[in-house]
């Protein structure tokens, strides 16, 4: 068995000149990322189209770091902020609505933790998988094999070593579930802070007209 069909199953593999070939292509899409005029953002759009291929809406502000860039799937309007790094040895899946916040890192790739087996060059990679309406806050690490559910939000500073369920706010480190996202949250925006009048009725037409089906919390503007 090849070193590439070893990595796509989860196996030991080693990286040999066969696997670096096929980084080439994300190492010259990123460099090219990350050295655009900050203020073409239809141009970093179109090299972020052509980096992850399936993409509806996907933008990345740069500077952006992959391996292979093939191995990242994201859904409908992703937004990832600066200087994120995305170790896609192993599959990574990222659902629709998805907010990254600067410095946030993904890793699927791995090394055994004996030192002996660990030098002979062998490594392995674990997929990742992020459900819809996700938002890692800043400086967020997901590690190898980890699930992240739907409607999730991971505090800034989070170092996520296990699955979290939808539904939740998760952070520390390790990262823990703190609290469900309830109704309740449909309140406010930032702590006590509740939404004026005029941008909680723009934002009651644009949930009706997204069909999103939120149930709307007792005494809450929205």
């Amino acid at each position: 068995m090849d070193n590439a069909k070893r990595r796509d199953s989860g196996m030991l593999y080693y990286c040999d000149e066969a696997l670096f070939e096929e980084q080439k292509k994300a190492r010259k899409l990123t460099q090219k990322l990350n050295t655009a005029d900050r203020s073409d953002f239809e141009g970093i759009a179109g090299i972020v189209k052509e980096l992850l291929g399936k993409s509806d809406g996907a933008f990345i502000n740069p500077p952006f770091y992959c391996d292979y860039g093939f191995n990242i799937e994201v859904g409908k309007d992703f937004f990832c902020n600066y200087n994120c790094t995305i170790l896609d040895v192993g599959k990574v899946r990222i659902g629709d609505n998805c907010l990254f916040a600067p410095n946030v890192a993904i890793y699927t790739a791995g090394h055994p933790v004996h030192p002996a087996m660990r030098n002979t060059g062998y490594e392995y990679g674990m997929d990742v998988t992020i459900g819809n309406n996700v938002w890692l806050g800043g400086n967020v690490v997901v590690c190898p094999g980890v699930t992240i559910g739907d409607n999730v939000v991971i505090g800034a500073g989070s170092v996520v070593t296990k699955d979290i369920p939808s539904w939740t706010v998760a952070a520390g480190n390790p990262c823990r579930v703190i609290r469900e996202i309830t109704d309740e949250d449909m309140k406010y925006y930032f702590k006590d802070r509740e939404p004026d009048e005029e941008v909680a009725a723009e934002i009651r037409k644009i949930i009706a007209e997204s069909g999103d089906p939120v149930r709307y919390p007792s005494g809450s503007r929205l």
